[in-house]
């Protein structure tokens, strides 16, 4: 093989090892003519070394095909460079946009994401963070959920927190909680301006605390408007489309009047659409209709679903954020943003 003067690769190749072998890092320093901990610096980023060095330690990882063991390098300095997330639902958009955002900051930091699921059970999630701690992960960011404020103080004693759905203190634990109880009150209000009275509304599962706060905010605007709240227009739902859809059915099914629906998010805000469509009920002309979350199927619906935005990816970015500065030795200042409303098609027919 012709050599080229000057540049790291003026070497005979490196013969690979067979493809059962383990590389090792000494194996690398050995290929490379440096020292194992020259290499290990130079992987890490923190090593100053000719540029000729490290061309040479490059070529022997890609010829020989080594990969880091994240174990290892946590053992060496102190960090797995993996972080815990637990979510209550992978398969669900809203999470499943926050996730990805988790993952795209974690990412370029150099950490590694672990994804477990709760299923709003504090129990499941009592699991997962066993779990997950049993991984030695740096960090963990829950995603909502129903373990105890107890529960993540004592968490947070050894493994850096961040949790979302929740207003709480303590050390090495930092909460972002977005307003629901005013996103509730803004929605309702909305349908209040456009002339409803009959407003029924959808409600989230019954030990969600955002389901509840929606909820409040529901009756303290239908309260404000002098508008007495009527049992018989509130849903039980589950934040899944056939509970909206289960939810109209039934109320149309038993002669339920109402002139507009508030579905606590857009999933069953999309259920809804289909059971008023089922039924030769138009949006908005005969129902209009008001989501919450502002997923970006939401732009999409025919017609598009007017909705309180609040966005998972940001609750994802703003997570990843601040469980970083925590690892840094910083306190996080983030505050998820307070909602707003996105007025579409849905519910006034002045934009169809």
């Amino acid at each position: 093989m012709k050599k080229v003067p000057g540049t790291a690769a003026n070497t005979n190749r490196i013969k690979p090892p067979p493809s059962q072998q383990v590389v090792t890092l000494e194996m690398v320093a050995k290929a490379a003519g440096v020292s194992p901990s020259t290499v290990s610096r130079i992987l890490n980023g923190t090593a100053q070394v000719s540029e000729l060095k490290r061309q040479s330690v490059e070529q022997a990882v890609a010829e020989l095909g080594f990969v880091p063991n994240p174990m290892a390098r946590g053992l060496a300095g102190g960090r797995t460079w993996s972080i815990g997330v637990i979510t209550q639902a992978i398969d669900s958009p809203f999470y499943g946009m926050a996730l990805a955002a988790i993952e795209q900051v974690l990412d370029q930091a150099g950490y590694s994401a672990l994804y477990v699921s709760g299923h709003w059970d504090a129990k499941a999630e009592a699991k997962c963070i066993d779990v997950l701690r049993s991984r030695r992960v740096d960090g963990i960011i829950v995603l909502n959920g129903r373990l105890s404020d107890q529960a993540l103080r004592a968490c947070a004693k050894s493994t850096p927190l961040v949790v979302t759905g929740r207003s709480l203190s303590a050390p090495h634990l930092y909460t972002l909680n977005f307003d629901s109880f005013e996103g509730g009150r803004l929605a309702t209000q909305h349908l209040i301006d456009l002339g409803h009275r009959r407003i029924a509304f959808i409600a989230g599962l019954s030990n969600h605390a955002d389901a509840n706060e929606r909820l409040r905010g529901y009756r303290h605007a239908l309260d404000q408007a002098s508008i007495g709240f009527d049992p018989a227009l509130m849903a039980a739902g589950n934040f899944l489309e056939d509970g909206g859809l289960k939810a109209v059915e039934n109320w149309l099914t038993n002669g339920v009047k109402f002139t507009a629906i508030f579905a606590a998010n857009d999933q069953m805000a999309f259920g809804a659409a289909l059971g008023l469509h089922r039924h030769g009920l138009r949006v908005p002309h005969d129902v209009a209709l008001m989501g919450f979350d502002d997923l970006p199927m939401a732009t999409y619906c025919v017609p598009p679903l007017t909705s309180i935005h609040e966005s998972p990816s940001e609750l994802g970015t703003l997570s990843a954020q601040s469980l970083l500065q925590l690892l840094g030795g910083q306190k996080p200042t983030a505050q998820v943003p307070a909602p707003r409303l996105v007025v579409r098609a849905s519910s006034d027919p002045a934009a169809v």
